[in-house]
């Protein structure tokens, strides 16, 4: 019999009160207003390591939503994405109290020097013995360029032009400036590293200078795992050359199908192979151990949401300002510099603001899978098989008790049909994901920088 195919499933959370569904902070049963306590995150991953989830993927952004209503006072009262701490400084510590779960975070790629950034992931990479990942984003906020002293974010496809040169730097630090036996450790012969094995990186370009070796010694993975969310067509051929895993929307098994297959041939375009991408698709799961208990516990979420608020981040996410229009106002969906794919989705539907707000009728406009753990299972594995994908960010709505429910209802049941893991495999991340090596595959772009 053929061995049936595991889901990934990774917790979906960002360093803050609301991250999509907006709203939720103010269930009875939330912690999210904890987000700054250690002790939070510290025993949120020992949950999400005992139901065996494969990573919790933090999200991030620099600048403020402030579209929606011209600026951000409904994004202050419902803490959507604001106020946010910075994700990477939670790693050490979840990695500290786990054994095999994995860390995804995302960084901006202009939020500091690639020189700096190579030496604070290979740290990471070190620290959690070779089980962190990188989410790379360009950014797509006006205020967050505002905010560090640039009048507005520079054009859509000009930022992914400037995202391919950091990458090139970072290989040629990770990959390139020592050599795999370049530590020798001799005591006798007072030899930490053979200088010989030691080069700079020697880069001059469009967007970067960088001239020095790399700061830290080879790590477990050399490069972290390499996650990308953009799905424009520009996102796409970046994420053909660069990315492992891959972050879609979709609203339906269907359209997930559409955007996996374009981007795995995609990648074998570029002179990979289509298995070298993982794709992961959002989704809100709220399972009961019966469909009445379910129902209920869906219909309670409903009543804590704030489709409103997540009108505002939807607002930011196209660069729209949907608090001008009336309920079934047209609204011109033309392009903008934010979130191509998002815009255009809107655009193909016609969207009005009474679509929109019933859509986030929880908070947020992920699917919802709802039910008994079997009734879940059924839909998560038909996701899966129809849409092409290999699994899922599993965003929370009340915390910590969606993860909860999913490690206790549903993963058993999903075990049971040979779906997902019963224990962590050894290695590193990329290990496990891809049951290769530690080190990214030659035929990765980042292959070319090796021993440079």
């Amino acid at each position: 019999m053929t061995e049936r195919k595991q889901i990934i499933v990774n917790a979906f959370k960002m360093n803050c009160v609301g991250h999509i569904n907006h709203g939720q902070w103010t269930h009875p049963r939330d912690t999210s207003v904890n987000y700054h306590r250690l002790d939070y995150w510290t025993t949120l991953a020992q949950t999400l390591e005992r139901g065996l989830f494969d990573g919790i993927f933090l999200a991030d952004i620099l600048g403020t939503y402030d579209i929606y209503g011209g600026g951000i006072d409904l994004t202050l009262r419902e803490a959507i994405q604001l106020p946010v701490n910075d994700p990477i400084l939670l790693i050490s510590a979840m990695a500290a109290v786990t054994r095999g779960l994995g860390f995804g975070v995302t960084v901006n790629v202009n939020q500091e020097a690639p020189y700096t950034f190579a030496r604070r992931m290979s740290t990471l990479d070190h620290l959690t013995g070779g089980r962190v990942g990188w989410n790379i984003v360009t950014g797509y906020l006006d205020s967050a360029a505002r905010a560090v002293g640039r009048d507005a974010q520079a054009a859509h496809d000009l930022r992914y032009d400037q995202a391919d040169e950091y990458l090139e730097v970072l290989y040629k630090l990770w990959e390139g400036s020592w050599d795999d036996d370049a530590v020798i450790r001799d005591r006798a012969r007072r030899i930490y590293a053979d200088p010989a094995k030691v080069r700079p990186v020697v880069h001059h370009g469009r967007f970067y200078n960088v001239e020095g070796p790399h700061l830290s010694e080879p790590s477990p993975q050399r490069t972290p795992v390499l996650y990308q969310a953009g799905t424009s067509g520009r996102g796409q051929r970046f994420a053909a050359r660069h990315a492992e895993c891959v972050f879609i929307g979709a609203a339906s098994p269907e359209a997930a199908q559409a955007t996996s297959r374009a981007l795995r041939a995609a990648a074998v375009a570029a002179g990979r192979r289509a298995e070298d991408l993982k794709i992961l698709v959002g989704i809100c799961v709220i399972p009961g151990r019966t469909r009445a208990e379910a129902a209920d516990k869906l219909a309670d979420y409903r009543a804590h949401a704030s489709p409103e608020a997540g009108l505002a981040h939807f607002a930011a996410s196209t660069g729209i300002d949907f608090a001008r229009y009336g309920l079934d106002d047209p609204i011109p969906y033309g392009p903008t510099n934010a979130i191509q794919s998002a815009t255009k989705i809107a655009e193909t539907h016609r969207w009005t603001k009474r679509d929109l707000l019933g859509q986030l009728a929880i908070g947020g406009r992920y699917p919802v899978v709802s039910g008994t753990p079997a009734e879940v299972a059924d839909t998560l594995h038909r996701w899966v098989e129809v849409g092409e994908i290999d699994g899922f960010n599993l965003t929370r709505i009340v915390t910590p008790e969606s993860y909860e429910d999913f490690a206790d209802l549903v993963v058993p049941e999903l075990q049971g049909r040979g779906l997902y893991k019963t224990a962590y495999a050894e290695g590193t991340l990329r290990r496990r994901l891809f049951g290769e090596g530690d080190r990214l595959p030659a035929r990765h772009a980042a292959g070319a920088f090796r021993g440079a």
